[in-house]
């Protein structure tokens, strides 16, 4: 990471629009920007109240006028890094906003780095990381749900309940921490055994319901998976480009036409579906189609929802290796052709169990025919529940892992209070259990390496 006293610069906004802007970040920000910007009424921004907005030019180093833009002040600390800052809009026009930023750096601003921006902000004391982390996930929203979760985030209801928790564990450990300054008196305890237990199972609880809810975070956050397998020829492909609504796999009448996975996402009814089509399910001695047909299984494995297609009636083998590579997962059935074929002698015998399907599904992909009802069995299936603002849901492996490693620390902690161990033990678990809690909300990391993951995968100007 480069000097955090440096000034930068960077464009905020996507080149090629009607309106571009850039924004400045850092203690010289104002200054730096009255050097090059020609105020339409005369007066200097080194007097310009904040939150006040000024028109005028800016000007390239022989004086003359690059574009005529409208400024932002902000002054630290109320500003979104804390620090001085301005924004600059300007036309769109690609050129421009190049020779602005150039302005910009030949008078002592530095390109910004990813993410750099937030960093800022989280380093200043703006918001924690966990919040920090929800201004990515905000940007990067593509549905109501994932645009909830990351406000949810960013509002600080996910640090708040961490708050929460930590403060309860820190009195506690606290007066664990006194016994040990009274060790010699050992029938001292400060600490009620019983209440501790109580506190510990309290929190536990809690710690393992947010860890519960990652699974329908990440579900919402990266589209919930769905392969779609079955027999070569039987309409996989053509039934992946209708639920896209593009053309996006080759379709053939020839055998094996699809050798590898193809994925991609779509919307239904405001839930992110990532659909998986699969190379098809048959024997063969061409070694490309094995390896496509073995990661279809891997597929099957990783997808929470398996499409079986078919056009013709299984055997009671076929239903049965399908039970058994499908077990715990949602399986729907869905007879394809329906405008070829007729489906009166087909059986409902399926399915994985009348607990985890619904009776077979009759589509045409060619045609669109039934596919909607196909859309809507999906949603179903998903079985998403629906989140508001103020729910707090996990969807960061990070906050995932962290909030594991709290979970079998204080798991520790329980163990070793009906072993009847002493207070010294029972403390030091505990305080790994403030550091996971801590890692999340950055209250606690060091690691610059840490930081740099987080970061990197923002965009530039945020």
């Amino acid at each position: 990471m480069k000097n955090q006293e440096e000034c930068i610069c960077a464009l905020a906004t996507p080149a090629g629009g009607a309106i571009g802007i850039i924004r400045l970040s850092g203690n010289d920000a104002i200054t730096l920007t009255d050097k090059i910007f020609q105020s339409a009424n005369g007066k200097s921004l080194e007097e310009a109240k904040p939150y006040t907005l000024h028109y005028g030019e800016i000007k390239d180093k022989d004086g003359n006028t690059i574009d005529d833009v409208l400024v932002s002040v902000f002054r630290a600390p109320h500003s979104y890094t804390g620090e001085n800052s301005t924004e600059i809009s300007c036309h769109g026009s690609r050129y421009i906003l190049q020779q602005v930023l150039h302005r910009f750096t030949e008078v002592g601003c530095r390109q910004a780095e990813p993410g750099e921006y937030t960093r800022r902000a989280y380093l200043n004391g703006k918001m924690d990381l966990s919040q920090a982390e929800a201004v990515a996930d905000l940007i990067a929203s593509t549905n109501k749900a994932t645009h909830k979760m990351a406000l949810s985030q960013l509002k600080g209801h996910f640090s708040n309940e961490l708050s929460l928790l930590r403060e309860k564990l820190l009195k506690m450990t606290s007066l664990l921490e006194l016994e040990l300054d009274f060790s010699d008196h050992e029938e001292l305890e400060f600490a009620d055994r019983s209440e501790l237990q109580a506190l510990a199972e309290e929190i536990n609880d809690k710690i393992t319901t947010l860890a519960h809810s990652f699974e329908t975070g990440n579900a919402l956050k990266q589209g919930v998976a769905v392969a779609i397998v079955g027999k070569t020829n039987v309409g996989k492909s053509t039934l992946l480009n209708r639920l896209l609504h593009e053309e996006k796999a080759i379709v053939s009448d020839i055998h094996g036409t699809t050798r590898d996975v193809i994925e991609d996402t779509t919307l239904i009814d405001g839930i992110t579906f990532r659909f998986i089509d699969t190379a098809g399910i048959r024997k063969t001695d061409d070694v490309v189609e094995n390896i496509g047909i073995e990661r279809t299984f891997q597929k099957m494995e990783e997808a929470k929802i398996v499409i079986w297609l078919l056009d013709e009636q299984p055997s009671a083998s076929e239903i049965e290796e399908m039970k058994l590579k499908n077990q715990g997962k949602k399986l729907l059935v869905v007879f394809n052709k329906m405008d070829k074929l007729a489906f009166d002698k087909f059986t409902h015998s399926c399915g994985s169990d009348s607990s985890e399907s619904e009776s077979p599904l009759f589509i045409s992909a060619r045609t669109g025919e039934n596919v909607s009802s196909l859309e809507q069995a999906l949603v179903k299936t998903a079985d998403l529940p629906e989140i508001t603002e103020n729910d707090v849901i996990i969807t960061s492996a990070r906050h995932y892992e962290a909030l594991l490693r709290a979970h079998d620390s204080l798991s520790r902690v329980l163990e070793s209070m009906e072993m009847g161990m002493s207070g010294d033990i029972i403390a030091e678990d505990l305080k790994m259990v403030l550091e996971e809690l801590g890692e999340i909300t950055g209250g606690h990391i060091s690691s610059q390496e840490t930081l740099n993951n987080i970061f990197k995968h923002f965009c530039i100007g945020k």
